[in-house]
């Protein structure tokens, strides 16, 4: 079992940038596919970015390439979010989540990952 804990989100005008990180506690998530996914206002949650148990490979959402940067430091457990030009449309709540079948690909399905946190408020004003 995993526990996931995001923080770092707020609130930011447009343009600016945030980071995005998450640990995990009880066991360790080196050796596992993570991602980020978000759910806006009155929207379902949608994938953001994803990335391999060894951070080689990192797959994102069109509307965030180029923009967003998915990393991992598995020495110490936990995942990044860079997010950068941000946009009013980012609004969401940002979650984090962790595959737990041992190196699975990274992926975009959010019913591949199987432990989940409990999300961190960014909010994007104009």
């Amino acid at each position: 079992q995993v526990q996931l804990a995001e923080s770092g989100g707020g609130l930011v005008q447009a343009g600016g940038s945030l980071m995005l990180s998450c640990v995990g506690t009880g066991r360790t998530t080196s050796n596992y596919a993570m991602g980020w996914f978000r759910q806006g206002p009155g929207k379902e949650r949608e994938f953001v970015a994803a990335i391999s148990s060894g951070g080689s490979g990192t797959y994102y959402a069109d509307s965030v390439k180029g923009r967003f940067t998915i990393s991992r430091d598995n020495a110490k457990n936990l995942v990044y979010l860079q997010m950068n030009s941000l946009k009013p449309e980012d609004t969401a709540v940002y979650y984090c989540a962790a595959k737990d079948t041992l190196y699975a690909a990274a992926s975009r399905w959010s019913y591949e990952y199987a432990y989940w946190g409990q999300g961190a408020q960014v909010t994007v004003s104009l």
